[in-house]
């Protein structure tokens, strides 16, 4: 039975981020960050509204850190899914994945939806009516399955179709939340989905869990160049941010025929695909996932593609980029 709520869930997204001065002004593009020793004294600084607010803020480490940190104790592994392009299946990759590990119902799996405005993990995954529990203990993750939780912005929305339109340190507020407040408790794996790019999602995860360990970064691409493109910066961030790359993984990689098995290039790799990508960046290759209609309308009914088509092409694939993934992870399993 779900605890009693002790304060409105959507209270909490009122709450600033503890260290994060009121700015009267956006940040310039070369912000080094409010909460930074080089607020208000960096060059991007000269001229800035919020340079006399920044320059007297306060500095030093963020005192929530510690408590993320205990609150993450009981997660044996954190991954993160990226992709430096929209549109490639990263949160449907990350769905598969967590899907794929909760197959064995002696693991926990978690998801973290840090796509703040485009939360599509709940609707995937089949609870996107839900709403979150608040007790004494923090808030609870609604649970897919016995052993597999998710955490979204979406559960707070008033209605599916509001839009959240926030800027960078409100989302890194909401993010921080999902770390400190959420009760993850024990747990094998926590697969945090995140939008596109290298922006502010991705350096709050990466800070805030700078202490906890990640274990590594699933990065998701689809053949052509023009993804391949930005999979480049996002790999250039991983190595900057220090995250290690678990490897990459190539979806819509071709399309398999249901009835005569005929295999089509609907999006050719003009230039090698993630296989060559990965070879070129020194990063390990995970495999390719074909296109599958089928994916997409698991998705769209918030059912598991693994329990509901498991003698397909894509899950042959995709248990196998989960056999990598456990090899980088150094987890030895019994194959089935």
């Amino acid at each position: 039975m779900a605890p009693a709520l002790f304060e409105p869930v959507q209270d909490a997204l009122s709450v600033p981020l503890s260290n994060h001065p009121s700015l009267i002004a956006p940040e310039p593009e070369h912000c080094p960050g409010p909460e930074s020793n080089l607020a208000g004294q960096g060059s991007a600084c000269a001229g800035c509204p919020n340079q006399s607010i920044c320059a007297s803020a306060p500095k030093g480490p963020d005192p929530d850190i510690p408590i993320i940190k205990s609150r993450l104790s009981g997660i044996k592994h954190k991954i993160l899914v990226l992709s430096g392009k929209g549109g490639v299946g990263k949160s449907t990759c990350t769905t598969m994945l967590a899907h794929a590990f909760a197959a064995n119902e002696e693991k926990m799996v978690g998801i973290m939806d840090t796509d703040i405005c485009g939360p599509s993990i709940p609707k995937m995954m089949g609870v996107e009516a839900e709403t979150i529990h608040v007790s004494n203990a923090g808030w609870s993750p609604v649970w897919v399955a016995d052993n597999l939780g998710v955490m979204s912005v979406q559960f707070m929305l008033p209605s599916r179709d509001d839009a959240v339109i926030w800027r960078g340190p409100k989302k890194n507020g909401l993010i921080k939340q999902f770390l400190k407040d959420v009760e993850w408790g024990e747990m094998d794996y926590l697969l945090v989905d995140t939008p596109p790019g290298t922006s502010d999602e991705h350096l709050s995860v990466n800070s805030f869990l700078k202490e906890s360990g990640v274990d590594g970064a699933v990065i998701v691409t689809t053949p052509q160049e023009i993804s391949l493109l930005d999979v480049r910066k996002e790999i250039d961030f991983c190595r900057k941010a220090d995250i290690k790359i678990l490897g990459v993984v190539e979806n819509m990689s071709g399309f398999v025929c249901s009835n005569c098995k005929h295999h089509n290039q609907i999006f050719k790799a003009t230039t090698g695909g993630a296989r060559k990508l990965a070879k070129e960046t020194d990063v390990p290759y995970l495999g390719s996932v074909p296109l599958d209609p089928r994916i997409g309308m698991s998705c769209d009914y918030g059912e598991s593609f693994f329990d509901s088509f498991p003698g397909s092409s894509a899950c042959t694939a995709l248990k196998g980029v989960v056999q990598k993934v456990e090899e980088e992870l150094g987890i030895v399993c019994d194959q089935a």
